[in-house]
């Protein structure tokens, strides 16, 4: 049997806490608790490996082997890692560990240190893989009571849950997260920037380039006619969310389009609460939502 254990990440405990609030509640929904990792730490995220490769590793390790010891050493433990950074870097981290004997035993001596060991048996996944390949669509399919029949939704991914490691969709055109949307009742559109880069931390250091690659997304979010965007990164949700007003000042535009997590809109085709999944959180209310509100089976239409 799959136990799966949770590791939250810096971001989600903070910035992106309506990522873990829907999170918790849709697993949960699903029968599928997840338990947190205890005395976790920030995975390092991807600066950090920059500025001192080893630390960095070592850093998150010691995630690795506390999911280990948590659950004894289980040989079907798999660690849900849902922001984007965390689960690359957790990704990278065993892929490198199990590539490289002579980094691994630095790492081991360090984790030693502290009364920790390593041994492999941990998986890294994203919440998306399981949600979609462990739990599977005929569940979520079942667990719908408000299909989102007329919503139109552009699915953001990202540029690091399917690069470089692509275990679970394709790296140029995944379509997990589209094959989501289509077992809640929705239509997921078809555009071709589901995968480019929003910026992620460009816009805290040169603003100019990270609010053009934003700008970009939008527009063409915009221009296909997709009434929201769903994404499964905090980061990812920030940039494009919380940057829409300077993006209209500085393009002479009126964007005005909800970011929301995958989880979310989940929640919302699960008849779950707004407070439980963090609707109320939104800068930018789902225009839509209203008519959510009268139930019955084409609520969108």
């Amino acid at each position: 049997m799959t136990q799966y254990i949770y590791y939250p990440g810096c971001s989600v405990k903070s910035t992106g806490k309506v990522y873990e609030e829907s999170l918790l509640s849709v697993f949960k929904h699903l029968d599928t608790p997840l338990e947190e990792i205890d005395d976790w730490n920030c995975c390092g995220a991807t600066a950090y490996f920059s500025i001192d490769e080893s630390e960095a590793f070592g850093l998150a390790a010691r995630n690795l082997a506390l999911a280990e010891k948590q659950f004894n050493k289980s040989k079907n433990l798999h660690i849900v890692a849902p922001c984007s950074a965390c689960y690359l870097v957790l990704k990278k981290t065993q892929d490198y560990l199990n590539r490289d004997q002579e980094l691994k035993q630095k790492i081991e001596i360090g984790l030693n240190e502290v009364g920790l060991s390593y041994e492999g048996t941990v998986q890294v996944r994203h919440p998306l893989d399981v949600v979609v390949n462990d739990i599977g669509l005929d569940k979520i399919k079942e667990k719908v009571t408000r299909p989102l029949r007329g919503l139109k939704v552009a699915c953001y991914y990202g540029c690091q849950i399917v690069r470089p490691y692509r275990d679970f969709d394709h790296e140029r055109n995944p379509m997990t997260m589209d094959n989501l949307v289509e077992a809640l009742g929705g239509e997921p559109i078809d555009w071709p920037l589901k995968t480019r880069c929003c910026g992620g931390s460009l816009t805290g250091t040169i603003e100019e380039v990270g609010l053009r690659l934003s700008y970009i997304i939008l527009r063409e979010v915009r221009r296909r006619g997709a009434d929201l965007v769903i994404t499964t990164c905090p980061l990812c949700q920030f940039n494009l969310e919380c940057y829409q007003e300077r993006i209209n000042k500085d393009f002479n535009e009126s964007l005005e389009i909800p970011i929301i997590y995958f989880t979310q809109l989940m929640g919302l085709a699960f008849g779950i609460s707004d407070k439980e999944i963090g609707i109320h959180r939104l800068f930018i209310p789902i225009t839509k939502l209203a008519k959510l509100r009268k139930g019955g089976e084409n609520v969108y239409v």
